[in-house]
């Protein structure tokens, strides 16, 4: 995934930055708005101090409005930032302060959109819901995993839905199991063994992709059998999914401690076809962070380094600098450094937009130019913000607590490249704080769908 930096999960979840301090008032439309920004760790920093529990500021029980809906429709709901839906969240939840927002009490929590399903998982249970309606489709436990066990990521592909499990401390059971579920009924299909940040990483009518131990591996959807496998050496840690291909970083310390990426691994998602690309001199720097239009984007202390993802070659360089975000859509990465936040045409190297730094904190996703901001609290909403003009374009209604959930591959999370909906975790009602705990708990944690971009279908 980006992946998985070591110590880290696939699928780490944020929350927006909590304070107003130093908020920086952005101008739209020639409305003013205020967009609350933190003190400005990069984003892949907060992504990784997020895989433990975040501790947050004790808050006071309200009860805030909820936006529940049966669904939305009409011309009225094909504005960017229309709530179509709410559902109501199984299980139990809390509403954390600070960077966290509405997050389960049993547990991390994951979730994945597509065009067809949105799903949340967490413990052993894994509830979808119709992306369009919010209608609940089913509700269903992973079994055939070892006792005590946890979800450690979900992923919405095509008919199916993928469902990383991993097994309790201790246990001598394997590493983590990837257990296939039908998207449309929730009937388990089968489990597959995974690398512990690897997954299922596509899939068709006919196969699902694994990124293993040590291969990557299609396996036919009918009957489990292997269609193809290209080895790949030491468990998998650092991959991107780029379009029709997987890039897999080698290193040769065979994991991604201090020693580089000597090699990567560019395998066809359709036909397994294998080709290794190699840099020169000590090998590509820093370690496999992005990968965008063709290009594999590298981030270490000596800033981002870009790569061609045909051949292997130097394309541009940035020092200082941070990657935050890629774009998907315009092929474009944006950068950190020196108090701006940069974007730039991840083949050409050229830069293409620029914005302040401090809005980056309150960002999480982006497509089109336009990326996806949270403020948080009881107050919290989404905001869409379009860089290249320095101006948020859109505001969603009230959405207390807000949780996104982040899957540094972009395979999961509360957004997909392939969709106009976000999907956030909320609290509509607060309840008492456990004696044992800081945060009160959720008497209504939501699931609420937000639609990201003008809607032109009927």
């Amino acid at each position: 995934m980006p992946l998985p930096w070591k110590g880290q999960r696939n699928d780490d979840v944020v929350g927006a930055p909590s304070s107003q301090r130093g908020a920086k008032r952005v101008r739209g439309k020639g409305v003013g708005r205020v967009v609350k920004v933190g003190p400005g760790p990069a984003m892949w920093a907060r992504r990784a101090v997020l895989v433990i529990v975040l501790v947050g500021a004790a808050v006071v029980p309200s009860r805030a409005i909820s936006q529940h809906t049966p669904g939305c429709h009409g011309p009225t709901c094909r504005g960017a930032g229309s709530v179509l839906w709410t559902r109501r969240l199984p299980g139990s939840w809390m509403a954390e302060g600070g960077l966290a927002g509405t997050v389960s009490s049993q547990g991390a929590a994951y979730a994945a959109v597509n065009s067809d399903v949105a799903v949340v998982g967490f413990g052993s249970t894994v509830a979808a819901f119709d992306t369009r309606t919010g209608h609940a489709l089913w509700q269903t436990t992973v079994v055939g995993v070892p006792v005590g066990s946890q979800i450690v990521g979900v992923r919405a592909l095509s008919d199916e839905v993928a469902v990383g499990v991993q097994p309790p401390p201790g246990s001598h059971a394997r590493g983590r199991d990837e257990v296939i579920l039908s998207a449309t009924t929730g009937l388990q299909i089968r489990i597959y063994p995974s690398a512990p940040y690897g997954g299922a990483i596509a899939a068709d009518a006919t196969s699902t992709v694994i990124v293993g131990p040590h291969a990557v591996t299609a396996y036919a959807n009918n009957t489990g059998r292997v269609v193809w496998s290209q080895p790949t050496g030491q468990a998998q840690e650092a991959w991107r999914v780029d379009g029709q291909y997987v890039y897999i970083a080698q290193t040769s310390g065979g994991d991604l401690g201090p020693f580089p990426v000597h090699a990567v691994y560019r395998i066809n998602l359709s036909t397994g076809a294998e080709g290794t690309l190699r840099a020169g001199g000590e090998g590509f720097a820093g370690r496999l962070s992005g990968a965008v239009d063709g290009v594999m984007l590298f981030s270490g202390s000596d800033g981002v380094w870009a790569y061609s993802a045909a051949n292997g070659k130097v394309l541009w360089h940035r020092s200082p600098a941070v990657l935050e975000l890629t774009d998907a859509a315009s092929g474009t990465a944006y950068l950190a450094a020196n108090n701006t936040l940069t974007g730039i045409s991840a083949l050409t190297g050229t830069v293409v937009s620029t914005a302040p730094k401090a809005v980056s904190g309150s960002l999480y996703w982006v497509s089109e130019g336009i990326a996806l901001g949270l403020d948080q609290g009881a107050l919290g909403d989404a905001w869409g913000y379009r860089v290249a003009l320095h101006k948020v374009v859109w505001t969603s209604p009230p959405l207390p607590w807000p949780h996104f959930f982040v899957d540094l591959s972009g395979l999961g999370g509360s957004a997909n490249p392939a969709s106009s909906i976000v999907v956030v975790a909320t609290c509509a009602q607060l309840g008492p704080v456990a004696a044992t705990a800081t945060s009160p708990s959720c008497r209504q944690p939501e699931l609420v769908a937000v639609q990201t971009k003008w809607a032109t279908g009927p």
